[in-house]
């Protein structure tokens, strides 16, 4: 038997799986839930686990798979419920009227090429390391796209946690706003919002810990723009 807010998650999590392809955030959980803190979700989460209705799987991006529901969300106590590993393709459930084809929304490979760092700038990327299978949906516009595993905090208020992997579309140019993998001298890598001031370009993290940089605009050049996101637990 579920607790309250042990069914709320569940229900939360299922319900962001079927309109969006993949799981909440823990930030996304704890505001739904109105919890004070991470902790809490931790502990449901862990409840749900060993409960058998999710589980966790190590080493995976979008990690979190719903392994059963309960008779009230129309699933069955021990039996009954597919379960489906999330990793960019859609349920077979009732979809928006808008919702494209499901065709359009299958797992499509993109080479992961290493980290991008979301704080102090790293090393260029510079290698293939592995590929990374991400709806076609999340492909979006012309051009190449490639995956990067994020590494630092500077972007959580956008959403983007350490250990995330972003999918980022190949371009030089970019808009006021758009989160980019800015390239700084021909020498490190970061992943920070753009901006143009005058001359100038603007790297701001979505952090308050984390300062704006400026720079000359030849110093950066622009590698990519994100256009997706992969969440690890």
């Amino acid at each position: 038997m579920l607790t309250r807010k042990q069914l709320d998650l569940l229900e939360f999590i299922h319900k962001r799986v079927q309109r969006d392809g993949v799981p909440p955030s823990f930030d996304e959980m704890k505001e739904a839930l109105d919890l004070r803190s991470k902790s809490g979700i931790h502990r449901l989460i862990t409840a749900l686990e060993e409960r058998g209705f999710i589980r966790r799987l190590a080493h995976r991006a979008r990690a979190l798979e719903i392994v059963k529901l309960p008779e009230s969300m129309g699933g069955e106590a021990s039996h009954g419920f597919v379960p489906r590993v999330i990793e960019g393709d859609r349920p077979t459930a009732a979809q928006p009227a808008n919702a494209r084809p499901v065709v359009t929304a299958q797992a499509i490979e993109v080479p992961l090429m290493g980290r991008i760092a979301a704080g102090v700038p790293i090393e260029a990327i510079a290698h293939v390391r592995d590929n990374v299978a991400v709806p076609g949906a999340m492909i979006s516009g012309r051009g190449e796209h490639y995956a990067l595993e994020v590494k630092g905090d500077s972007m959580i208020e956008a959403g983007i946690n350490d250990g995330d992997v972003v999918i980022i579309r190949e371009t030089a140019v970019a808009d006021n706003g758009d989160i980019v993998v800015a390239l700084i001298e021909d020498q490190e890598a970061t992943l920070k919002r753009f901006f143009r001031r005058g001359n100038a370009i603007a790297l701001e993290a979505a952090n308050p810990a984390y300062e704006t940089r400026l720079f000359p605009e030849d110093q950066v050049r622009i590698q990519g723009r994100l256009v997706g996101l992969i969440r690890t637990y």
